[in-house]
């Protein structure tokens, strides 16, 4: 419950104070906020599922941002980050997807 207050408050925050990303960051903003959406999609599942744990979600959440991160960051200096970027955002999203039709069959039954 405190990560969903969390991410609340964040977005709130966000919105309100209107922050400026640095320009070295912006390339690797969009896969860090997608690595973030697998974590909490993936926290998300976990908890209906029955086997949530504070631990592995937070674990989860930093080691996703940054490894994704860092893929992006070496594609970049080998020259083919956008190619990279666009193979982690596949990936991510084929694991958000996976986890919201679990979410959805939990849900709904179907």
């Amino acid at each position: 419950m405190i990560a969903i207050i969390g991410l609340v408050v964040g977005v709130v925050l966000g919105l309100v104070l209107n922050p400026d990303v640095p320009l070295w960051m912006e390339p690797y903003l969009p896969i860090a906020v997608v690595a973030a959406m697998d974590a909490v999609f993936g926290a998300l599942r976990a908890f209906l599922d029955g086997i949530f744990s504070d631990k592995v979600f937070a674990v989860s959440f930093v080691s996703n941002v940054l490894i994704a991160a860092l893929i992006v960051f070496l594609g970049d200096k080998l020259g083919v980050g956008a190619q990279l970027s666009t193979g982690v955002i596949v990936v991510l999203g084929i694991r958000i997807f996976s986890n919201v039709a679990a979410i959805r069959r939990h849900l709904f039954h179907a």
